[in-house]
């Protein structure tokens, strides 16, 4: 009994150390990200106090970018901490997959010079129709970016699930890299690094977001060798109890 117990307090240990270590990491990480912009601002912000007005104009402009940036590091800093906390709320209601696939699909081909092709099917899940826009969008966003010439959006279901393909035909993954590729502030030696500028939780949030809805995101095989992300949401299989409040991450 006695060495059960040490086994089992030794065994505490090591997560209450690993999980300290992910946290000094996350923070420094953060920490990071947050110097580069406030550094931005505060150099453009001394320089426009004695500038004329025409360069005063291009560095308020580069100020406006940079805020941009840290506002949305901020949220996605806040999004993730409440994970950590279970205190993420995800409100249940009935969201058409579909038409969030064929929105994004739409919005990519405005704004992006790749060729965007869709096989959509009607689908319905449970979940918090904002959040579940998000993780797409991340990882459509991310597609596009890597992708050589094309991005192909497919969605489907199965008895149980319903799945979303994010298809490019830019750089793989490599298998080890995998599941890495969705931890916070990650940086891959490979061509699908994270983007200079971006925050590196992207990807992070949309696994976040996904798993609070009893589903998840990875990354696997695809036929033709294309780099693949794949979504997997439980549909619909009874009437939503509109009674029912929000749910956290961990319920």
């Amino acid at each position: 009994e006695i060495a059960a117990l040490a086994t089992t307090m030794n065994t505490m240990l090591d997560r209450l150390e690993a999980s300290d270590r992910a946290q000094r990491a996350f923070v420094s990480d953060a920490s990071h990200e947050l110097r580069s912009p406030v550094a931005t601002l505060s150099t453009a912000g001394e320089l426009a106090a004695t500038a004329d007005p025409a360069r005063r104009a291009a560095l308020l402009a580069t100020m406006n970018t940079e805020i941009a940036r840290l506002r949305g590091l901020v949220e996605d800093l806040m999004t993730l901490a409440r994970a950590d906390a279970r205190d993420l709320g995800i409100p249940r209601a009935e969201v058409d997959l579909d038409d969030l696939v064929a929105d994004e699909a739409r919005r990519l081909r405005l704004t992006n010079s790749v060729v965007v092709t869709a096989a959509i099917e009607p689908v319905r899940v449970l979940g918090d129709q904002r959040r579940l826009e998000q993780a797409l969008r991340n990882l459509i966003d991310n597609a596009a970016r890597h992708a050589s010439t094309t991005v192909r959006l497919t969605l489907t279901s199965t008895a149980t699930e319903a799945i979303i393909w994010v298809d490019d035909d830019g750089p793989g993954i490599p298998v080890a890299d995998r599941d890495r590729i969705f931890d916070r502030f990650v940086r891959l030696d490979e061509a699908r690094s994270r983007d200079q500028g971006g925050s590196g939780l992207g990807l992070a949030i949309t696994r976040t977001t996904l798993r609070a809805h009893d589903g998840d995101a990875s990354v696997v095989d695809s036929p033709d060798d294309w780099c693949r992300f794949e979504i997997r949401l439980p549909l619909v299989t009874e009437s939503l109890d509109h009674s029912a409040g929000p749910r956290g991450c961990g319920n």
